[in-house]
């Protein structure tokens, strides 16, 4: 499955602040354990960041407009990462066949919010569905699912807590690429630069390169935060 966009014609994207290094303030307070789910993403009070890859006979037209090309198939599912490090594990750094082109999507944070309170999880949990029917039931009328993957390290290792992927289709996927979208980046050489300073062994370099995520608001009812993990 691909991801991302963003585009140069809409409004100005905010320029990323700079996430602290990791191997920072180590003298400083210890750091508040993760929660097992949360989503975490670039966002002003309007918008929100989100992740995609593509070919680049899609990713830079959509990147040089502003906005999905007519080739941008609307009826097919597509799912977004506010993540930037699970896009590099998802797109390989954007070495991937069909996927190297990285694209940050801006988009309207009322449509993402609305994605998430009709999304369901994209897995049966007997913590949130009364039964495996339910699930069924509730997955095949939802316009988004939610899954909540591993966030991934600077060398795309795992970590022992996940963040948000977000799938959209039907009605979704149409606002998403038509009404949605705000602007439309081509981030390939951040990702570049970013990789070329892990392998050069320069973890703090590009652990500041990284855009400044925070823990993003979820609105009540988003599938996966309805009861402690």
């Amino acid at each position: 499955m691909t991801t991302s966009s963003a585009g140069p014609d809409g409004p100005a994207c905010p320029v990323p602040a700079p996430r602290a290094p990791v191997d920072a303030a180590a003298d400083g307070p210890a750091p508040l354990a993760e929660p097992q789910r949360r989503i975490r993403a670039l966002y002003t009070e309007r918008t929100v960041t989100v992740y995609q890859a593509y070919s680049p006979a899609l990713g830079l037209p959509a990147a040089r407009d502003g906005r999905f090309p007519a080739a941008w198939k609307r009826e097919r599912m597509t799912w977004i990462k506010p993540s930037f490090l699970w896009m590099m594990y998802r797109c390989g750094w954007g070495t991937k066949a069909d996927q190297e082109t990285v694209l940050a999507v801006e988009i309207e944070r009322d449509g993402f919010d609305w994605a998430l309170r009709n999304a369901c999880l994209s897995h049966y949990d007997a913590g949130e569905h009364a039964d495996r029917a339910a699930w069924q039931r509730e997955l095949k009328g939802a316009p988004a699912r939610v899954q909540w993957d591993p966030e991934r390290d600077l060398a795309l290792r795992a970590l022992p807590y996940r963040s948000l992927q977000l799938g959209l289709s039907g009605e979704a996927s149409r606002r998403y690429a038509d009404e949605w979208t705000v602007a439309i980046r081509d981030v390939t050489p951040l990702a570049r630069e970013v990789h070329a300073r892990v392998r050069a062994g320069e973890t703090a370099a590009a652990a500041a390169l990284l855009p400044g995520e925070r823990t993003y608001p979820a609105p009540e009812g988003t599938p996966g935060l309805r009861r402690v993990s």
